[in-house]
C-alpha cells in the first residue's frame, strides 16, 4: 500500500478520483488494522465517504462491515462521516 498523507485527504488537496481511492484505503487500513489497530467505525466512516464521492467497492465493503457492527456502532460512524463531509 502507497503511504499517504491523511492531512492530504482532509484537505481536498488532491484529484477526487485520488481522493475517493485514498479515502477507500483509509477504510482498508482501519478494518484490515493494516498499520494500525482495527477500528471498524473509522474503517466505516472513511468507507462511507468514499462511497459517497462514488467508490462501488467501497459501498459494498461498508455493506459488508455494517452486517457485523453493532447499531451504535454504525450510528456514530455515519454520525462522524456526517461531519467530515460538513467541515470538508
Amino acid at each position: 500500500m502507497a503511504r499517504f498523507n491523511i492531512e492530504e485527504a482532509e484537505t481536498g488537496a488532491i484529484g477526487a478520483g485520488a481522493q475517493t481511492d485514498m479515502l477507500f484505503q483509509l477504510g482498508v487500513m482501519y478494518a484490515t488494522g493494516r498499520d494500525c489497530d482495527v477500528d471498524l467505525v473509522a474503517a466505516h466512516k472513511w468507507l462511507n465517504i468514499a462511497a459517497i464521492k462514488g467508490s462501488e467497492k467501497a459501498a459494498r465493503m461498508r455493506a459488508d462491515l455494517a452486517a457485523v457492527m453493532p447499531k451504535t456502532d454504525i450510528a456514530r460512524a455515519l454520525r462522524e462521516a456526517r461531519e467530515w463531509m460538513t467541515m470538508h
